[in-house]
């Protein structure tokens, strides 16, 4: 996308936003025909609030003042508008100025901005919203930077100036207040910016979730159908709020619905009070209609039912985007279409606005469907497991996601107290790098549990309108556990890592007790235990003839021990008098008796053919006595069962795996500074080098999602804008971030050979660089150890006889590193995803087998040391099998300036290293390219606003 010329209507800068109160606004550069619109704005605007606009009593616009705030260039004078439904409630505006605070044009830099609010609408966060977005117009039209002149007695807003976290000046003169800031962000101006974000998005989840009235749209006159299922659900639920039933089919004369109760209305625009949430369920041509309706009453926000949109068709898409579009022009957010429902069972709501026949029993599980199906199969799933273990704090089913989806639910679940573990099934990821931010975020305080559907298909399902992410499945998996996300794989793997984690500690090690009456189903727990990598110890054997009294004291025995940080039971059924009922009451005695010294720790049981233990051991303690003293465990114990041994040592292995990166990102690993670094060198070098490829074009930083589509393809690493930098280049820009690549002259001949043998020195390397040769040592092409002029030219005939004529070869002499482990080091630009660093081992185990591990850019110095460790050939790098170990401290700082290089430079969107010697001193560059193209658009650092797929 090009900055389009002076007086273009600038469509790029239109977005829509969700303000502080959880409702959004759509912000829009003002047009002339928005003259009636903005003199309506004003009449509503008190009196105050224009004195505080204008420094003096200015009771209307003249027609001058209509037409100067109406008419823009777009350039140099710039006005925006935050409207809903439609209407101004707020503006802003930029004038180019000089350095004497007089009109100007470029290159002055510096521009006068001012602000007015709607009173009604002030506090609702109108204004910073605005600022960031102008603020981002302005820089992208070279202004870089703002003044104001303020009231002393207008607080709010100067608030809005000082705590946006820009760079700034502050002076009084003439009993005014001057604020001048750099526009430039901040780390300050964009932790703001992403709090306030936070808040905001958590706040529209829950105005949702927590409604004081719902109207069911489309309930239908007779017994079942979906709309009556729904009502009848929120009825059945204990809903604590008010619930009206809509139909436009009603009689004029109903006024109740029989037999429910509820009251009837033929629209929402017939109820007599405030509605909070909408329920639509009619078909998906008279949804426009509902909705117009519901933003003429002001609801705040809707559950779409309705199917027929972007999973049915291109003219469905269609739809399905105007439905978002219409919904935020009120300032309402969307589950759905196509959604399942909405659940929070908090006693202050029992809200189940869903198909779901009963409301789940309160718990402390958040969970998040992007299926309806799947949601369904794991409310069942934990209803039936789960009944007394673990319960649900709040489920959406988000449907086609147009609108809310996975990440304004992390951000709710961060705060939510009633929430101690998130569960969520998702097909496809919108914006992996906020996903991947929040996750991390979230992750730190408690567990998220992500299992994802459609993992080796490149298409998101037809109804997620969202750009899709090229990098394969396994990197995907890499990036989330980075962030602390604890990736499952079956839907199965979801319910049983989610019972653990809301019904257990986090285990503070790998140590696994194993113990039961099964010698063989121990063992395979045992099995179980070193396939998952944890470490078991052996296991206690309490034979067939235990009685829950061994159990209860051997599981005893087992949480006292400091040896152990887990503990696995199995059991079989036995012949004799005990009860399931027996043994989980001697199981949950055991626990709750634990030494108060000893440090907690995760309890599950393996059961085979044993009915009624994982009910028993889920439910509720037997009532206190009469004398205060309690007849069964405490209430708070509670043991999750499973039925196979690799299902619950799975589970476990994920709490330990968990439990460890929550340790670890307490104390969060550092970006290194380097002082041999030279980065305003490269940033120069890259210039020159995009110029003289004709690659460079202009940068826009505020896009629409056309334009960002567009974009995407354009400034794809493989697409034709990318340059791919010769050798010499290559090894320039790597050394200014103290990258050497081992040296290699061209051999178009056999006496060139020796000529560059004899530069650089014997002994050398002779090997070919034709593409389809490159790194194919299995094809004999590369001759090493060449110790002189004789061994080289056999060598050259040889390869000459063996692969082509050495014009087709392209072969080079390059100097013998030391031996080593050979590696590959690459870092690559996905547009979704941001930069992604990968290390592996050069040959097979990178090509054949894929044991290739990836970490987001930019890496801390702990992401470098978990990076190499975590490939399955890492052993390796460390001495395996006797072998001498190699310098991997020298490799992890290869990998962090790899890393810094891409951070710094957005432009380089790709760096392959290949083959990278580790030698068990240093690590030596045998190969590299770099290929560069103007920067992908940042969508993450522009201006808040919420996508438009």
């Amino acid at each position: 996308m090009h900055t389009p010329p002076p007086h273009a209507y600038p469509a790029h800068w239109e977005a829509d936003v969700v303000l502080r109160d959880g409702g959004t606004a759509r912000i829009r550069p003002i047009t002339p025909d928005d003259a009636q619109r903005l003199v309506s704005f004003y009449e509503q605007v008190s009196d105050e609030s224009k004195y505080y606009r204008f420094f003096a009593p200015y009771p209307r616009l003249s027609d001058r003042d209509v037409h100067r705030f109406t008419h823009h260039d777009y350039v140099d004078r710039v006005g925006l508008a935050a409207t809903v439904g439609g209407e101004f409630i707020a503006t802003v505006r930029y004038d180019r100025i000089d350095s004497h605070g007089m009109p100007s044009s470029a290159p002055a830099d510096e521009a006068e901005v001012a602000f007015l609010v709607q009173d009604a609408h002030q506090g609702r966060g109108v204004a910073s919203a605005l600022l960031e977005h102008i603020a981002a117009v302005a820089r992208e039209r070279s202004i870089r930077r703002f003044a104001a002149e303020v009231l002393p007695a207008n607080t709010k807003m100067i608030k809005v100036f000082t705590d946006a976290g820009y760079t700034q000046k502050r002076s009084f003169e003439d009993g005014v207040v001057r604020l001048e800031f750099d526009l430039e962000p901040t780390d300050r101006s964009l932790a703001v910016q992403r709090a306030r974000e936070r808040l905001a998005e958590a706040r529209s989840v829950q105005r949702l979730l927590a409604p004081g009235s719902v109207a069911v749209v489309g309930t239908g006159r007779e017994p079942g159908g979906v709309g009556r299922t729904v009502l009848r659900n929120l009825l059945a639920g204990g809903f604590t709020g008010r619930v009206h039933a809509v139909n436009k089919a009603f009689p004029e004369d109903l006024s109740v619905l029989r037999p429910e109760g509820v009251p009837a209305h033929r629209s929402v625009l017939g109820i007599g009070e405030p509605v909070d949430l909408a329920v639509i369920a009619v078909p998906a041509e008279h949804v426009p209609a509902v909705v117009a309706d519901c933003g003429e009453h002001g609801v705040q926000g809707l559950v779409v039912l309705s199917a027929g949109y972007a999973e049915s068709s291109p003219a469905g898409r269609d739809r399905q985007r105007e439905l978002v579009r219409q919904a935020r022009s009120h300032g309402m957010r969307v589950i759905g279409p196509n959604s399942f429902g909405l659940i929070n069972t908090a006693d202050g709501v029992r809200l189940n606005a869903s198909l779901a026949p009963e409301l789940p029993a309160a718990g402390r599980v958040g969970l998040f469907s992007q299926s309806g199906a799947i949601g369904i199969a794991l409310l069942s799933g934990l209803h039936r497991r789960a009944a007394g273990l673990v319960g649900i704090s709040t489920f959406v089913s988000a449907g086609n996601r147009a609108d809310l989806s996975g990440n304004d639910f992390l951000q709710y679940w961060h705060d939510d107290p009633d929430t101690d573990v998130a569960l969520m099934y998702l097909e496809s990821i919108g914006n992996p790098r906020k996903f991947a931010r929040l996750a991390r975020r979230t992750s730190a305080r408690k567990p998220l549990v992500v299992v994802k559907g459609a993992r080796h298909g490149a298409a998101a399902p037809a109804g997620h309108a969202v750009r899709t992410t090229r990098i394969p499945d396994a990197t995907v998996s890499d990036l989330l556990r980075q962030a602390g996300v604890i990736r499952v794989d079956t839907v199965t793997e979801l319910a049983d890592t989610g019972l653990l984690l809301a019904s257990q500690p986090l285990p503070p090690g790998p140590r696994v007790a194993i113990l039961g009456n099964s010698q063989s189903l121990s063992l395979l727990t045992y099995d179980a235990c070193l396939t998952e990598g944890l470490r078991p110890l052996l296991p206690r054997d309490l034979t067939t003839a235990a009685a829950p009294a061994d159990f209860r004291t051997a599981l005893a025995e087992a949480l006292a021990d400091r040896a152990c940080d887990a503990v696995v039971v199995t059991t079989i059924p036995w012949v004799g008098d005990p009860s399931a009922a027996d043994l989980a009451g001697a199981l949950r005695e055991a626990v709750d008796r634990a030494a108060p010294d000893a440090a907690a720790k995760p309890v599950a049981v393996v059961h085979l053919e044993t009915p009624g233990l994982a009910e028993a051991l889920a439910a509720p303690p037997a009532p206190t006595a009469d004398d205060g003293t309690r007849e069964g465990p405490a209430p708070a114990v509670r043991i999750p069962a499973y039925p196979a041994a690799e299902r619950a040592v799975r589970a476990l292995a994920e709490a330990v795996r968990y439990a460890r990166w929550r340790r670890q990102a307490a104390t969060p690993g550092r970006v290194p500074e380097y002082e041999d670094i030279d980065e305003t060198g490269a940033a120069a070098d890259i210039d020159v080098l995009l110029e003289a490829h004709d690659a460079k074009g202009p940068r826009a930083v505020t896009l629409s999602a056309a334009d960002i589509d567009v974009l995407l393809e354009a400034h794809d690493a493989k697409g034709p804008r990318a340059v791919t930098l010769s050798a010499a280049d290559t090894q320039r820009l790597l050394a200014r971030y103290g990258i050497a690549v081992l040296p290699a002259l061209p051999a178009p001949d056999p006496d060139s050979a020796v000529h560059a043998a004899q530069r650089l020195g014997y002994p050398v390397a002779l090997k070919p660089t034709a593409p389809h040769l490159r790194h194919r040592a299995d094809l004999g092409g590369v001759r090493l150890d060449l110790g002189g002029e004789a061994e080289l030219r056999r060598a050259y005939t040889e390869l000459s006889d063996l692969l082509g004529s050495p014009r087709e070869l392209r072969l080079v002499v390059q100097s013998m590193a030391p031996r080593g482990v050979d590696t590959v080091v690459r870092a690559a630009i996905d547009p979704a995803a941001g930069a992604v660093l990968s290390f592996g081992l050069a040959g097979a185990p990178f090509l054949l087998l894929g044991d290739t591990a990836h970490r987001l850019v930019p890496a801390t110095d702990r992401d470098a040391a978990e990076l190499i460790r975590s490939i399955r050939t890492a052993p390796l790098l460390f001495g395996w099998r006797g072998s001498t170990p190699v310098d991997t401290p020298a490799l992890e700082e290869l990998l962090l300036r790899v890393s810094r290089l891409v951070d710094d430079h957005p432009e380089v969107v790709g760096a392959d290293l290949e083959p990278v010697i580790v030698a068990p001193h240093g690590v030596h560059v045998l190969g590299a390219s770099i290929r560069l193209a103007p920067p992908p658009a940042r969508t993450d650092l522009g201006p808040r606003s919420l996508p438009s797929y």
